[in-house]
């Protein structure tokens, strides 16, 4: 066979390959979401069918089409504390405010620690300890000092997502390639253009880890907080409801937190592809 037929095969079967590794890759998709629906849709039919026949108690466990029930009535007549869409936005604006600051907050002191070694060695054991305490107990104390408006939950909001940041910012900053910054040096490149154009790029993809998990991490500190006391939020609608013995209002708000939580990992996972589009894809992927 001469090579000019075996570059038009080749060429003919590239395109070829090309579809059948697309058409495969959108199978899997689809296979994926449909299962984790049969998984859901199994695990939602088998509870209701369990506190139907007494097998679990309804009134301690609800049974989802109690808790659908109760997820419409608040969005349809509203909540003791107001409207269904007044308590997520309380909610969400405290847990975003507090992802924000902690976040900002996380990458610039974790980026310094990283870049400046001897600042790292004076304040790494305390960070370290202020890591090892249990941070949810700090919620009440912030609802001493901030009483019960959103700063004491944006508080604890802020504690919960410094720290995942940080030691994600300060382990990428660590863990760039020194090769990379040692031929910055020699073009003349200065600290502050070394830490701009080197160090934070390479960087990036440890702290885009962090931010999926730490929104999660804003949103319990949130809920914590509006738990603890708060005028108006998701979290008081968990209270008020444990308060009153109604186990269908505990779930519906768990289920509105779970979908907001949801959204925003989906969000974060659109902007890391958009940001990430020259990595090359996993070897595990489907190609």
């Amino acid at each position: 066979m001469s090579p000019d037929t075996i570059t038009a095969k080749a060429a003919v079967g590239g395109p070829d390959r090309a579809r059948a590794r697309a058409r495969a890759a959108r199978n899997r998709a689809y296979l994926v979401a449909g299962s984790r629906i049969a998984v859901l849709l199994v695990v939602v039919g088998l509870w209701e069918w369990l506190a139907r026949t007494a097998v679990i108690d309804p009134f301690n466990f609800s049974m989802p089409s109690k808790i659908w029930d109760q997820i419409r009535t608040w969005a349809v007549d509203g909540t003791a504390q107001g409207s269904l869409w007044e308590q997520i936005w309380y909610t969400l604006y405290e847990a975003l405010l507090g992802w924000v600051i902690g976040v900002v907050a996380g990458v610039l002191l974790g980026i310094a620690l990283g870049r400046v070694r001897f600042a790292a060695d004076v304040l790494g054991p305390y960070i370290k300890v202020l890591n090892a305490l249990p941070r949810i107990v700090l919620a009440p104390i912030f609802l001493i000092w901030f009483g019960l408006g959103p700063a004491s939950k944006v508080a604890s909001a802020v504690v919960l997502v410094f720290f995942p940041v940080f030691f994600n910012a300060f382990q990428g900053a660590r863990e760039v390639d020194r090769n990379l910054v040692a031929n910055s040096r020699i073009l003349g490149a200065s600290n502050r253009q070394v830490t701009l154009q080197v160090v934070i790029p390479s960087a990036t993809s440890w702290i885009f880890t962090s931010l999926h998990v730490s929104f999660g991490f804003a949103l319990i500190g949130a809920i914590v907080g509006e738990y603890i006391g708060a005028t108006k939020g998701l979290g008081l609608l968990v209270a008020a409801s444990q308060g009153t013995f109604n186990a269908a209002g505990v779930y519906a708000a768990m289920v509105i937190l779970a979908i907001v939580a949801l959204l925003a990992e989906g969000l974060l996972t659109f902007l890391e592809k958009r940001l990430f589009r020259w990595k090359p894809a996993d070897a595990d992927s489907p190609r």
